[in-house]
């Protein structure tokens, strides 16, 4: 266990780790250098990269191609995808009510990130969102999840980094208290997203979860159960060799 903070301050939201086969591993977060404009419009999203298995790191280095600034208590998370690119989602805090999920794509190991919004969403304040990655079956079919406004949304987002964002696709059901979505694909292309609702600051939830086709469209499998997340508590998704999943909450 080490530092890997050498020039910035302020961290929030936690830090998120990926790495790929050929030895590289990325470190990201949001905070700031003691010069930034106070606030979370002057916080910015850091990396460090290693080349060495995580031997060694280099000193971070901002990862943003402009300045949003980054939601303070809103997490990040980063992965290396199949086709070789670095993708990273954190949220936004232009202005202090830009708060658009945003998702960053690397084709050169974490030094240059081009960006683009997801989901925009205008509010005064921070909503302690998280997101999620999962891989598919092709060798560019990375996926994303994420919430705006209270509901939960996934979409391809490695087709095409150059293209604009993607449809989300979003669960039925009533919105308004969803949070903290997370994804796992099969081999087949279908997609399971599970959330959670009613969870808040020191307050558990129930849990809830849709299967969608490779289309993106809702089939049979879906599930709640009531007072399934507990207080400070957040729910995983994988996919297994058979084709299933297995929630763990």
């Amino acid at each position: 266990q080490r530092d890997l903070i050498q020039h910035t301050s302020a961290l929030d939201g936690g830090g998120t780790v990926a790495a790929d086969s050929a030895g590289n591993v990325f470190a990201v977060w949001h905070g700031r250098l003691a010069d930034a404009p106070a606030g979370e419009a002057g916080r910015s999203l850091w990396i460090t990269r290693s080349n060495d298995d995580g031997a060694t790191f280099g000193p971070e280095e901002s990862a943003l191609p402009r300045a949003t600034g980054a939601c303070g208590c809103c997490a990040t998370r980063a992965m290396s995808g199949p086709d070789g690119a670095l993708y990273v989602l954190y949220r936004a805090a232009t202005r202090g009510v830009e708060r658009d999920m945003i998702l960053l794509t690397s084709q050169d190991q974490g030094r240059h990130f081009a960006d683009k919004s997801l989901q925009r969403w205008t509010v005064n304040a921070c909503p302690m969102s998280s997101a999620s990655f999962a891989v598919g079956p092709g060798s560019r079919d990375v996926r994303a999840a994420w919430e705006t406004q209270g509901q939960v949304s996934f979409a391809r987002v490695g087709q095409d980094p150059e293209k604009k964002s993607p449809q989300p696709v979003t669960p039925a059901g009533r919105p308004g208290d969803r949070k903290h979505p997370a994804i796992a694909t099969n081999a087949q292309g279908e997609t399971i997203l599970v959330w959670t609702e009613g969870t808040g600051w020191q307050k558990g939830g129930n849990l809830a979860w849709q299967v969608f086709d490779s289309s993106g469209k809702a089939i049979g499998q879906k599930g709640f159960v009531r007072n399934g997340i507990p207080v400070w508590g957040l729910a995983t998704v994988l996919a297994r060799p058979d084709g299933g999943f297995l929630v763990i909450h």
